[in-house]
């Protein structure tokens, strides 16, 4: 139980110091000198309970948890625009049959950097980003071991860094709408695997802790509310490395939001991730959530 809980404690964390930063660049908007910052930072708790006793029809006694936080940060400064973008998420499940096992597990930090000048440069925006993504905790697998080794399920197959995935590229990109964004460009990509005996299955060489990639990428993206107090955010990433263009990795990520009030949500999320060095087949991930969000900034 105290092992489960430790990453929600590290999310906590996580939170306080965004807070900090975020507060801070806030106190340089209020600057009639400094560049526009515009900080936002959300928190969100959801969960349920399921209870039996002496019921007829049967049932499990269920329990789950999930925190989370979505932070933006923006700026300004002459034909130059920066972006940064910060998702954690964390939720356990316990039923009366079986141990604590983790529902959700994400850190995710995404920049962008954008000249925006006039003239061809107005229309075609030279863009440098930088993508991080990776967990806080050990992940299992329940049903299947993916070794090539007797040992039974429940099995080890990720924790913090293993893997983690970095992505830095170069390119242009093409914003019709403030709600549509499409870039193309040429990127870097390292597959980090810090536990020796996980880099099989991530196709890192068990003599190094990251695999390197040099490729083209694609990255679009759609922010939009579709309707009253309802939004819609997705965005495609597709990265083809240089020695095999023909099967492309992607990871598509879908979100539908709907706000109930000021402080209740209901959330919607699938993602579709595509990567022939872990997997031949695609693999997806889907969550419903009703639960409370609360403005930090």
């Amino acid at each position: 139980m105290k092992n489960r809980l430790k990453p929600a404690v590290v999310l906590c964390g996580w939170i306080w110091m965004a807070t900090t930063v975020m507060a801070q660049a806030q106190v340089a908007t209020d600057s009639a000198d400094a560049p526009t910052w515009k900080p936002s930072l959300i928190a969100k708790v959801s969960g349920s309970q399921v209870g039996f006793q002496n019921w007829a029809e049967g049932g499990v006694n269920t329990f789950s948890l999930n925190l989370g936080v979505d932070g933006k940060l923006e700026r300004v400064s002459g034909a130059w625009s920066q972006t940064h973008e910060l998702r954690l998420g964390y939720g356990i499940v316990k039923q009366e049959t079986l141990d604590i096992r983790k529902s959700e597990d994400i850190i995710r930090l995404a920049m962008t950097f954008e000249y925006t000048g006039g003239g061809f440069f107005g229309k075609l925006n030279p863009t440098f980003a930088i993508l991080a993504r990776s967990q806080f905790d050990e992940g299992f697998a329940f049903q299947k071991n993916p070794f090539a080794d007797e040992r039974t399920p429940p099995v080890k197959v990720s924790d913090l860094l293993s893997p983690g995935t970095f992505q830095q590229s170069i390119g242009l990109t093409h914003s019709p709408g403030n709600w549509f964004k499409q870039r193309l460009g040429i990127a870097a990509k390292e597959t980090v695997v810090l536990i020796e005996e996980l880099r099989p299955l991530y196709s890192v060489d068990p003599d190094k802790n990251a695999r390197f990639e040099l490729g083209l990428e694609s990255f679009t993206k759609v922010d939009k509310e579709v309707f009253e107090h309802v939004h819609y955010k997705s965005t495609l990433g597709l990265f083809a490395a240089f020695n095999k263009l023909q099967k492309p990795d992607f990871l598509w990520e879908n979100l539908v939001a709907m706000k109930v009030n000021d402080w209740l949500s209901v959330n919607f999320e699938w993602v579709v991730l595509y990567d022939t060095d872990i997997s031949s087949k695609a693999q997806f991930k889907e969550v419903f959530s009703i639960g409370v969000s609360y403005i930090l900034i």
